[in-house]
Order: structure tokens, then sequence, then C-alpha cells
């Protein structure tokens, strides 16, 4: 018979600081569970929130030279990695369903709270700055973070020929709402997003 395998409180018995840092680890692994709704460039399928943060990271380390001048990118870095984390026992909330956007924020706050507090302090309460300061976008970090979180999605709608768009029923004037935070960022990438938008309605791809 296979013996339990040991948690990282067993495995650490002397060490509970690093046994928590451990068992917080083990519990990320989960964002690559949890699905979104955003399909892969070759439409095979959905991607996974661990996908999505990692693309993120490294949209920001190319496209930085388009933040505000002065963004940190180091802190945006960490947001990008840690904001959807509360996913885990949240679920994605998809941006066009208004119905799952209203309870978005309490489901999120009571799942931050129970992830982010696996974790000792004082590391458990600077994670979830992290993840509060972008949510409430008034950084110039936390709104580069925000762009590219709403223009990494539009890059895969719009080069797998709004198939995920046609499948939800969304409108070229639900995007454009959706994608107006770009622009408190980053003017150029607000334009990118706009020719995108633009051009799919053109070509049907939006309604």
């Amino acid at each position: 018979m296979t013996e339990p395998q040991a948690s990282a409180v067993d495995l650490f018995p002397d060490a509970p600081d690093l046994a928590r840092r451990v068992a917080f680890i083990l519990e990320i692994d989960k964002l690559k569970q949890v699905l979104r709704r955003t399909l892969l460039l070759d439409a095979s399928r959905v991607e996974n929130d661990a996908e999505h943060s990692w693309h993120m990271a490294t949209m920001a380390l190319v496209l930085h030279p388009y933040a505000e001048p002065g963004t940190d990118l180091l802190t945006v870095l960490k947001m990008l990695l840690v904001h959807d984390i509360v996913e885990i026992d949240a679920g994605d909330t998809y941006v066009y369903d208004a119905a799952a956007s209203q309870t978005q924020a309490e489901r999120e706050e009571r799942a931050a709270e129970r992830l982010f507090g696996l974790l000792p302090e004082p590391h458990a309460h600077d994670l979830r700055e992290v993840w509060r300061a972008f949510e409430r976008r008034d950084t110039r970090e936390a709104r580069f973070a925000r762009a590219i979180d709403r223009l990494q999605p539009l890059l895969h709608s719009y080069h797998t020929e709004g198939r995920v768009w046609r499948q939800n029923a969304v409108a070229a004037a639900d995007v454009r709402r959706a994608m107006a935070i770009i622009g408190d960022s980053s003017p150029r990438l607000a334009t990118l997003a706009e020719d995108m938008i633009s051009d799919a309605e053109r070509r049907g791809l939006l309604r």
C-alpha cells in the first residue's frame, strides 16, 4: 500500500516559514487548471491562467517602451504574475459576462485572503497588496499591467478570426468599452487595439 504523500509542513517541521512558502507554491500550481475563454492562436484549445500570466509578463517586457514614462517594470511583472492567482478559488470571469462581473470583486477578495494568506507575514500582506494595486489601477504600473491584461486576449481573438467573440455574441461596442482602459496607460497601444477592433468590425468578426 502506498504511503500518503507528506505535506510541506511534514517535510519542514523545523522550518515553518519555508513550509508555508512551499505550500503556497504547490497551491498555485492549480492555476494551470483554470481555463479561460481565450483560444490559443492555433485555435486548438483555450489557454489556462498560468499560460495567460506567462504570456502577459513576456508582453510587458517587450511592450514596456510604450508604457507611461517612469513605469517600473519589475512592479508590473509582479502584478501580472500574481493578479490571476485568485481565480484558483474565484474562477475566471469573462470580461463580457455582465452577470458574473457583478460578484467578481467579492469572490476574488475572499480568494485573495485565503490564497495569499498561505504565505507567512509580511509576504502574505505584500503580495495581497500587489494584487489590490492591480485592481485599483491607480498607479502607472497598475495601469500598464491592466492594459496588457486587456490587450492579450484581444490579440488572440483578432488572430483567431473572432471565433470566441462570435460564440458569445460580443459586439464591437462591448470590446471598445472593455479596451478603453488601455488608453489610460498607452495611447500607442490603444491605437493598436482600435485598429484591430475596427478591422474586425469591417470584416464581420464583430457585430
